[in-house]
């Protein structure tokens, strides 16, 4: 059985091999690791349990960690929308110090406890109206609907289309995005919300983009017959 002890010292492993390999990125790009300063102090100050082991263990293992990285320190600040909220958060926040990285949730309840043990993430809740049963429906009919071409929808407040996120916090909408992650919400059983409008929704975003640089949208479980098929049609 492992111990707390063990645990904390294999994080510390997991977090050396990590950031070793954010340094050699940092090398590579002659940026420096200055960034590395902004980073909490995990090892001292915290006690992480299996689940969230598992979780750092993931994502710093991960061969989209490292991209999603360099998009967020060539930008640096960035703007970082987050579908989703879990135990990797903290590090996406981390790697974002003096720009934004908002995170959107569908469980309330999940929220409060993530920002019980991390006040200082900024999370909002999200209501979706859309089930992965529909999928297959929503695809085949959304050219028929003019509010929903992606060149021209319109996502705030939008009644007639419903891949579109609708009721997002205003700063959702209001700001250009450099990096939007859909990690959520839950896409596994036909009355979950699926990702079908989390990847409308970002699609829309990028392309309407009128700043500079470029809105990159990374998504997670792609290779899941749902976000496969939205994804070619909208990404």
């Amino acid at each position: 059985m492992m111990t707390r002890t063990n645990l904390k010292r294999l994080l510390a492993a997991v977090l050396v091999i990590f950031l070793g390999a954010a340094l050699f990125i940092s090398s590579l790009t002659g940026t420096g690791p200055s960034f590395l300063c902004s980073l909490p102090n995990l090892i001292d100050d915290y006690n992480p349990t299996a689940a969230q082991l598992q979780a750092v263990l993931h994502y710093a293992t991960s061969p989209t960690t490292p991209v999603s990285f360099e998009v967020l320190k060539s930008r640096g600040p960035a703007t970082s929308f987050v579908l989703g909220l879990g135990y990797d958060s903290l590090m996406w926040a981390s790697f974002n110090p003096r720009g934004t990285t908002l995170f959107l949730e569908e469980d309330p309840k999940w929220v409060q406890t993530v920002l019980k043990d991390w006040p200082e993430l900024r999370a909002e809740t999200v209501n979706y109206r859309t089930q992965l049963k529909q999928a297959d429906e929503l695809l085949s009919s959304y050219k028929s609907e003019a509010a929903c071409a992606p060149s021209e929808a319109v996502l705030r407040g939008s009644e007639r289309c419903k891949l579109a996120l609708s009721n997002l916090p205003e700063e959702v909408y209001e700001k250009e995005w450099d990096l939007i992650m859909i990690d959520a919400p839950r896409g596994y059983f036909p009355e979950a919300p699926g990702r079908m409008a989390a990847i409308f929704s970002a699609a829309v975003m990028a392309r309407r983009r009128r700043g500079s640089g470029t809105t990159h949208v990374f998504l997670h479980d792609v290779d899941r017959k749902v976000e496969k098929a939205f994804a070619e049609e909208f990404l």
